[in-house]
């Protein structure tokens, strides 16, 4: 438990409720809800307060590790993608720490949680010894999904970047993240080559261009006929406004994502604002431990 206080770096909460989420700030280095309210999460009542490192995991035990099988196959595919949308679909705030490698993969498993997402700053950093920046590949990213995916049995997101190209790439991005064994895909707005999340200097492509990749991916599930949850992020907050942020995470929605995320939300009222986007669309933030 004391080695899990400093790993993984940083960690995401999905949250299908409107009030969970205007009480997370980006402050804090962890999600808190409205103090002393109880709700139901997987049949499991319990508090959450600010977080504390020790707390944190105790917290994170009650919940129930998805059944899916570890294997790659298509018949688990499906079964791990539906472990995912079952997830989404429940009551409460789900954080998902970072993986970058199967063993780190397996740590956030073996302390209870329900899913993890692959980290693109920490794969290019523990594979390549590089920053954040676009250099690594799509073979390298799907390379290391097969590994992580076939480590564990708990449903795994994968960061796909920009989806490596224009909307063909997209959905050949897609498909190969399927066969990799991904219960989810994260797709982001940036131009190539992309920067860090977390840092200053971003630009995003034309709003008509990013919609077209959530588009292709929409498009690549159905002719795989297999089942992947489509996280559209837009990262237009930092390289342009929140306006802009929200009418992008709108036109996700309307073209079928099924998780939004706005990258840099600076305060609680930017998250209220971004709840009243097609409020029934699960968000996803990321919050970074100090």
């Amino acid at each position: 438990m004391q080695r899990m206080q400093h790993f993984p770096t940083n960690n995401w909460a999905v949250c299908n409720n409107v009030q969970q989420l205007y009480d997370l700030s980006p402050l804090q280095p962890m999600p808190v809800v409205y103090r002393g309210q109880r709700f139901n999460t997987l049949n499991n009542d319990f508090k959450l307060s600010k977080y504390k490192p020790r707390q944190g995991i105790r917290l994170a035990r009650t919940f129930r590790p998805a059944s899916a099988s570890a294997s790659a196959s298509d018949g688990d595919r499906k079964s791990t993608a539906s472990d995912l949308r079952r997830i989404l679909e429940s009551p409460g705030i789900h954080q998902g720490p970072a993986c970058f490698d199967a063993l780190s993969a397996m740590l956030v498993q073996q302390a209870a949680f329900q899913y993890c997402f692959t980290s693109g700053f920490s794969i290019s950093a523990a594979r390549l010894g590089l920053p954040d920046v676009g250099l690594i590949s799509y073979g390298e990213m799907v390379d290391q999904g097969h590994k992580i995916t076939d480590a564990v049995s708990i449903p795994v997101i994968g960061d796909a970047d920009n989806g490596y190209g224009n909307a063909m790439n997209v959905k050949r991005t897609l498909k190969g993240y399927i066969k990799a064994g991904f219960a989810g895909i994260i797709l982001e707005d940036q131009v190539s080559p992309k920067a860090c999340g977390h840092t200053l200097g971003r630009k995003v492509v034309p709003i008509d261009e990013a919609v077209m990749r959530i588009k292709a991916a929409v498009d690549a599930r159905k002719e795989t006929g297999l089942d992947i949850v489509i996280v559209a992020r837009t990262d237009s907050r930092q390289a342009v406004s929140l306006d802009e942020a929200l009418r992008r995470s709108q036109a996700f929605a309307d073209a079928g994502a099924d998780v939004l995320f706005i990258d840099a939300l600076t305060s609680t009222d930017e998250m209220k604002a971004f709840c009243q986007i097609s409020p029934l669309v699960p968000k996803m933030v990321t919050i970074l431990f100090p």
